[in-house]
């Protein structure tokens, strides 16, 4: 039960400044996410006041009056260098946590603190033929990374199963073309939820039917592996389809990274990053180095030279 005596923050799930402020949802943690998200401040004893100028709001929770005030993912200090660095930066590395530790995934997440993402690859043994990990393990996740959780669902009936993870605090929650039944309906759900949506693509699905979905999209992610097992080579038989989801994103004048996923080292991310990939997952190539942050920041100095931003 909420208290009128003491102050609650109680997240309102949005995907931009704009939220019906009716709805509210209590959260025992901030849902940390890229979007901005609506903060509600309960107290009997406050007047509603915003004090850093951002728009705010009045209304009633369980009889306890509720300021609702605008803030984003910068005003939560966990996490304010993590966004800081994505703003200012124009590639980004996301390393998978699938070539780490799976008994010490804590540490093995301090290791890539420098990193922009921790990609998080969720596979049900049905979409894909590997088990890895699901919803709890991602929450937790969530609680101790000191970067983004960017989840790759390599699942079934996406429809159904990914908007949890937004709820979960995933910053990003990216599900395959091939498994969703109605993949604007699903992403403009995350995107409420207050997670970046992004849309998948195994190597053999053609880029071109889904580049009208590209306004309903954060992301579009191009598989450069067949989804399902770490340490697969590069096929450089995408690097056309990479190139072409580029050009469209670049003519479209939207704001959608385009990530790269499988096989990224420092061998191939420079060709990657040629054809126009700005977010590259790497597993091996990370977790498989001695030093973890310097295998990162070789990967982001490679990508900078054919930087798209």
């Amino acid at each position: 039960m909420l208290s009128a005596l003491s102050p609650y923050r109680v997240m309102v799930r949005s995907a931009g400044f704009t939220s019906q402020y009716g709805t509210f949802h209590s959260a025992y943690r901030p849902r940390l996410s890229v979007r901005s998200c609506l903060l509600v401040l309960i107290s009997s004893c406050r007047a509603p006041t915003s004090s850093t100028g951002r728009p705010c709001a009045v209304g009633a929770v369980m009889g306890c009056k509720v300021t609702i005030s605008v803030r984003s993912w910068y005003d939560v200090p966990h996490q304010r260098t993590s966004l800081a660095r994505l703003a200012a930066v124009t590639c980004q590395i996301s390393p998978s946590i699938l070539s780490a530790d799976f008994a010490n995934l804590a540490a093995e997440l301090a290791r890539i603190s420098t990193a922009d993402w921790a990609h998080v690859d969720v596979m049900d043994n049905h979409f894909v033929p590997n088990l890895t990990l699901g919803l709890p393990v991602v929450e937790a996740l969530v609680k101790v990374s000191p970067v983004p959780i960017d989840t790759h669902l390599m699942i079934a009936d996406p429809d159904r199963w990914a908007p949890a993870y937004a709820e979960a605090g995933a910053g990003s929650v990216t599900f395959h073309a091939e498994a969703a039944a109605a993949p604007v309906r699903l992403a403009r759900e995350l995107r409420r939820l207050g997670a970046r949506a992004g849309l998948a693509l195994k190597p053999a699905t053609a880029v071109e039917p889904y580049l009208e979905l590209l306004p309903e999209l954060d992301m579009l992610l191009i598989m450069t592996v067949e989804p399902g097992f770490a340490g697969h080579a590069f096929l450089d038989v995408c690097l056309p389809k990479l190139a072409r989801a580029r050009a469209a994103i670049r003519g479209s004048g939207l704001d959608v990274w385009l990530q790269v996923d499988g096989g990224v080292s420092t061998e191939t991310i420079e060709r990657a990053a040629d054809a126009g990939a700005d977010v590259f997952v790497a597993g091996s190539a990370v977790y498989g180095a001695q030093n973890a942050m310097a295998a990162i920041a070789e990967l982001r100095e490679l990508a900078s030279r054919h930087s798209h931003g």
